[in-house]
């Protein structure tokens, strides 16, 4: 299955701030909206990074508390890794497992259409193998 699935499956906006957002502020949005992470975008709309609770702790590492006053440009993980709709599942849990990162922007033709995490992949794969039982176990009761 794609990831496509996924995302058509969410309602609601994704969650993003800009660069010139400051650590302050995007660790408030993070804790108002009980997430780990969200993409950064330009003025544009573009993809330009990620903000994750990771990034905070690593900076406050680095700077101490003055990494409050900090722009996110500076302390997001940029590049963003990326995928397509059309990614499996399977392939977006290897690349997760790989780069060892937890979320992913979506992106079609340089815009977001979507946002997924680690969870959203296993859930959506646990899903898929208990759909693929219930399909044996239903066979076999019938056979």
């Amino acid at each position: 299955m794609s990831i496509a699935r996924i995302i058509a499956s969410r309602k609601g906006e994704i969650i993003t701030c800009s660069q010139d957002t400051t650590m302050a502020d995007a660790v408030e949005l993070l804790t108002e909206r009980r997430i780990g992470a969200m993409p950064v975008t330009d003025p544009d709309g573009r993809v330009v990074g990620i903000f994750s609770e990771r990034d905070v702790i690593r900076c406050l590492k680095v700077h101490g508390g003055d990494a409050l006053a900090l722009k996110l440009d500076a302390v997001m993980t940029s590049p963003a890794v990326t995928v397509t709709a059309d990614t499996s599942e399977n392939q977006a849990l290897a690349l997760m497992t790989r780069r060892r990162i937890r979320h992913l922007p979506v992106v079609e033709n340089d815009r977001m259409v979507g946002f997924v995490s680690i969870g959203d992949l296993v859930k959506a794969r646990i899903d898929e193998i208990e759909h693929e039982a219930k399909a044996l176990r239903d066979y076999i009761y019938s056979a």
